[in-house]
């Protein structure tokens, strides 16, 4: 056993000790961190014009902090992106976390000296939590495999901007740093096909044990170390049994992913956000992600079907209840303040705290007031796979075809890239819509009623969602097609 595996149990140890201390407290820990957030932020710009000294408790918090997305703080972060400071956070920001936004063009995400640090540790202690609970850290002396983002960053007024994979890539511990690859320069490359086989060109002679990205950049990757070697991925990797994945549900995928390694290997899921890493895995055995009440966010929990209200419910943790969709909004010690980060989630468990993330609060389908979200879409996904064992998945995309050009009632069209196809097409799209009719009783009723038309799918030549992707400018990294849409721009598109 190497010296990174041997201490890291010890240092698990200590890591989960503490956990559990705020977990037993979660409430208390959380309305604590509320107050604490406000009283550093009461003298900037955001603070003084939302008259932070006023706030004693959390319904005056609701009352003076409105809910809004990006562009309701726009008018904050471009002066803080201009140079200015205290405006939403004491002084300046560290980083600039640039994403992609559907309406609002680019985003700049702030990342403060207090904020940075539970971005790392959030990673870091998820991987403790697995030596924690598995006794397995021997593949912390092996190779580390990382597919993100380009860590090459700009500069805005003195504060650096970049992508937050590769923002985080520049805070590696020093302990990983060396087992960590790919290199530096491969990790600066733009072009996602040539980085992905200078990756292959620097992984093929090593003895990778741990792989981390999002499963559709991950399966890229896997495709081509088996085009060129012939061989499954456990065979290039004998030592590989650690993968970590964020981003996306990872059901759809994990049959071909676990076909093209040849054995099961232990799965860890995160939740990082520009905004905050915001829920890991913290055991095998349960479902579900921990959320990480600890760690510099205030969380608040809107009712999926009040979102769109003019005054929504808003609740804190001690208040949330098990299987309700709620939209997700964060208050952070980087300066977010009532800010819908666009994610939905369900509470799996209130002891510990355990989230699944359920889809997007503006990615549905309700062309006819049916509210089909990701999360129904994906459980019927599996449940077809399921059925049909022999179904390979590359990805898909769902979206309403209102006005048929074949005529006939309107129905979901399910654009989907098979790796391997069903053996009765017919059958698949039939258990696919069997189970959405289960998950959502008013897309039953939209069926039963003759209303819709029962869906339809679209089966994709090869590489269709890359050449999408391509197309887009979006190709690896971390980006993603969204599972679904109210309309047929990316459908169409695709």
């Amino acid at each position: 056993m190497g010296i990174r595996a041997f201490l890291a149990k010890p240092f698990a140890a200590f890591v989960i000790n503490q956990r559990k201390k705020w977990e037993k407290n979660a409430v208390e820990t959380q309305l604590n961190l509320m107050k604490s957030l406000v009283q550093q932020a009461s003298s900037t710009l955001f603070g003084k014009d939302h008259k932070f000294s006023e706030i004693n408790d959390y319904e005056q918090f609701k009352q003076n902090i409105p809910i809004h997305d990006y562009e309701g703080l726009k008018s904050y972060v471009e002066k803080v992106v201009a140079g200015e400071s205290d405006i939403l956070w004491p002084d300046k920001p560290l980083y600039f976390a640039k994403t992609s936004g559907t309406t609002s063009g680019v985003k700049y995400i702030p990342i403060s000296k207090e904020s940075i640090g539970f971005h790392i540790n959030g990673a870091r202690d998820a991987l403790l939590s697995y030596v924690h609970e598995t006794g397995n850290s021997s593949f912390l002396d092996k190779k580390l495999i990382f597919l993100s983002g380009s860590p090459e960053m700009t500069m805005k007024h003195g504060i650096h901007v970049g992508r937050l994979s590769g923002i985080v890539n520049h805070h590696v511990p020093d302990y990983l740093r060396s087992n960590q690859l790919p290199s530096y320069d491969t990790n600066c490359m733009d072009d996602w096909e040539a980085k992905l086989d200078k990756i292959i060109d620097e992984t093929l002679p090593e003895n990778m044990s741990l792989i981390s990205g999002i499963p559709p950049w991950v399966q890229m990757y896997f495709d081509r170390i088996q085009a060129r070697t012939g061989k499954k991925i456990k065979d290039v990797f004998p030592d590989f049994s650690v993968f970590v994945y964020g981003g996306v549900n990872f059901e759809p995928y994990r049959a071909k992913l676990f076909e093209s390694i040849g054995k099961k290997v232990d799965s860890i899921e995160t939740y990082p956000a520009s905004e905050g890493f915001i829920a890991y895995q913290d055991s095998q055995k349960a479902e579900g992600l921990l959320l990480l009440l600890n760690s510099g966010v205030f969380y608040e929990f809107i009712p999926a079907e009040d979102y769109f209200k003019p005054n929504p419910r808003r609740l804190h943790i001690g208040e949330v209840e098990l299987g309700v969709n709620y939209a997700l909004i964060m208050n952070t010690n980087a300066g977010l303040w009532g800010y819908s980060i666009g994610d939905t989630v369900k509470f799996v468990s209130l002891d510990p705290y355990r989230i699944v993330v359920s889809g997007r609060i503006k990615h549905f389908i309700s062309a006819f007031g049916e509210h089909v979200i990701g999360e129904e879409v994906e459980k019927a996904m599996q449940y077809a796979m399921q059925k049909h064992p022999e179904v390979e998945l590359v990805e898909f995309t769902v979206a309403p075809q209102v006005t048929p050009p074949e005529g006939g009632l309107p129905y979901h069209e399910w654009l989907i890239e098979f790796a391997k196809v069903p053996n009765n097409l017919e059958a698949f799209a039939h258990d696919l819509d069997e189970k959405l009719t289960q998950l959502n009783v008013y897309y039953d009723d939209l069926i039963t009623g003759n209303i819709l038309q029962r869906l339809k799918i679209r089966a994709l030549a090869p590489n269709a969602f890359i050449d999408y992707m391509k197309s887009q400018g979006k190709l690896g990294g971390q980006n993603k097609v969204p599972r679904l849409s109210n309309d047929r721009k990316i459908a169409d598109e695709i």
